[in-house]
């Protein structure tokens, strides 16, 4: 798929190493447990790409059209912890530092909602993050969508920081 500026593909391995770099960033994963290891990050991918082989979608490479740059990911991906709201797709993104504060992250992800209430069929979907992460928050509303719940997320420990997490949702229009 593309968009004005961005290539949204599946992941080739020249996207592991600046993939690993940019979930090594402590500023990138503020908002996660800890940063990840490369062994972790490459784990990730390997995942990403079985969600593609079972759905045909997931979460997609980005690059930037221009210069054929990595810079993150955007798109959906299955969520089925213990949650009141869930089962559900969520859409998510996570870019490197240097693409922050350009528009990408809602650009990719307006590109997806309209993967994911097209060609995948989906009738709503979820995004969520660290009740602090506002910045991801601004790009939830931008897309239009609302606020559906505060919730602890199970996965973290319960002195974690990061535990008070919000989910927004956004139906089929």
């Amino acid at each position: 798929m593309e968009t004005q500026r961005l290539i949204m593909r599946r992941w080739r391995e020249e996207d592991r190493e600046p993939f690993a770099a940019m979930n090594a960033d402590p500023e990138v994963m503020e908002h996660f447990p800890a940063p990840l290891t490369r062994a972790e990050s490459d784990h990730f991918v390997d995942r990403i790409e079985e969600e593609f082989g079972k759905h045909g979608f997931g979460l997609w490479a980005l690059e930037v059209r221009e210069s054929g740059e990595f810079i993150g990911f955007t798109g959906l991906i299955r969520q089925t912890f213990d949650a009141p709201f869930l089962p559900a797709w969520e859409i998510g993104w996570r870019l490197a530092r240097p693409a922050w504060g350009q528009g990408y992250a809602t650009e990719a992800a307006r590109q997806a909602v309209g993967y994911a209430f097209g060609e995948a069929g989906l009738d709503e979907i979820i995004s969520m993050t660290a009740e602090r992460n506002t910045r991801s928050q601004a790009v939830m509303k931008r897309l239009g969508m609302t606020h559906l719940a505060d919730f602890e997320h199970p996965r973290l420990p319960k002195d974690s920081p990061l535990l008070p997490h919000v989910v927004y949702h956004l139906e089929r229009p």
